[in-house]
């Protein structure tokens, strides 16, 4: 092994000429459940599924992005191996904003296991936190496993049990650290991507802000670190003024310019996200090609589940369009 990212880019670039083309979903899109599990049988998630049920499609995503994700941390040693961790460590962060959700939503454990991204935490831990009664249980258990996920979120728990409160928390705790050591370690394509994702989350946390009432609190919410959404912004939509996105018209999120609610925010977030990821690949040197492949591999696990949901019960597939395809 090797401590550059020669080997590993290498190693992506294979995996990534493996990735599912567009007609896949396209295609799947207007197919009944039988039919998607056909097409999954034929692709490279083939040799992963074994039934035919909901749960096996679940099980399918989940074993082939461990395979193709989670060991690329082992692919390379020292600082290059430390950068690649970061991106798992994102996973982290949204697994346990999906644990904590469920707590107030009341999914089944294997729901919300089916939710799960590849991160550096086992399966085995994902179901121990998904089984754990409460918020401070979780944290309990992911001091434990010396996580610092475990810290931030006991500290957030000693000032509110709100959940838009906590996941704000763990936000500034992952990214303040985050930023700060991809910088240490040299690696500007991965510094501009987290700067973009704090901008995004505080578009989203804005539009959230208005229709909770906590539009008031706006200053304890908001993160700082991004690019192009100052707190004059973030303030506005916390207010309910949702015409402020019009200011994003110049800026790299000028496709969220034209949204008017939460939903249709998030969509064209996640798809501008996405392309910045894309952007990194040109990264030949350092960790912005593992950005981009993770980034659009855990995307690829994500659709085929909400395709398969969408056959299996029979949804329209206009329905499901839009969170699907980046058009």
């Amino acid at each position: 092994m090797t401590d550059d990212f020669g080997y590993l880019n290498a190693r992506i670039r294979v995996r990534s000429a493996r990735l599912l083309p567009e007609g896949f979903f396209r295609e799947a899109l207007g197919l009944g459940f039988s039919e998607v599990l056909k097409i999954l049988a034929e692709s490279t998630y083939g040799p992963d599924l074994t039934g035919d049920t909901l749960a096996d499609v679940d099980r399918a995503v989940a074993l082939h992005l461990s395979r193709t994700i989670a060991d690329l941390p082992r692919l390379v040693v020292g600082r290059a191996r430390e950068a690649v961790s970061l991106l798992l460590m994102r996973a982290d962060l949204a697994n346990l904003k999906t644990i904590l959700r469920s707590k107030s939503a009341g999914w089944s454990v294997e729901d919300t296991l089916g939710r799960m991204e590849v991160g550096t935490l086992s399966p085995a831990v994902h179901r121990m936190l998904a089984e754990a009664p409460d918020a401070a249980s979780i944290a309990q258990l992911l001091a434990l496993k010396e996580h610092p996920l475990g810290g931030a979120l006991r500290k957030a728990l000693r000032v509110d049990h709100e959940p838009l409160t906590l996941e704000v928390a763990l936000d500034r705790t992952y990214f303040s650290a985050t930023l700060c050591r991809s910088r240490e370690l040299g690696q500007p394509y991965l510094t501009g991507f987290l700067r973009a994702e704090i901008d995004g989350l505080n578009l989203a946390t804005g539009a959230k802000l208005s229709t909770i009432g906590f539009e008031g609190q706006a200053a304890g919410f908001f993160l700082k670190g991004g690019y192009s959404v100052g707190f004059p912004l973030f303030q506005r939509l916390a207010s309910g003024e949702t015409a402020a996105l019009e200011e994003l018209g110049q800026t790299n999120f000028d496709r969220a310019a034209e949204s008017r609610d939460l939903s249709t925010l998030e969509r064209h977030l996640r798809c501008i996200l996405l392309a910045k990821a894309r952007a990194c690949a040109k990264d030949v040197l350092g960790v912005g090609l593992a950005l981009d492949y993770i980034q659009r591999k855990t995307w690829e696990g994500g659709r085929i589940r909400l395709l398969s949901r969408r056959a299996y019960y029979n949804l329209s597939p206009a329905e499901l369009e839009k969170e699907v395809l980046c058009n």
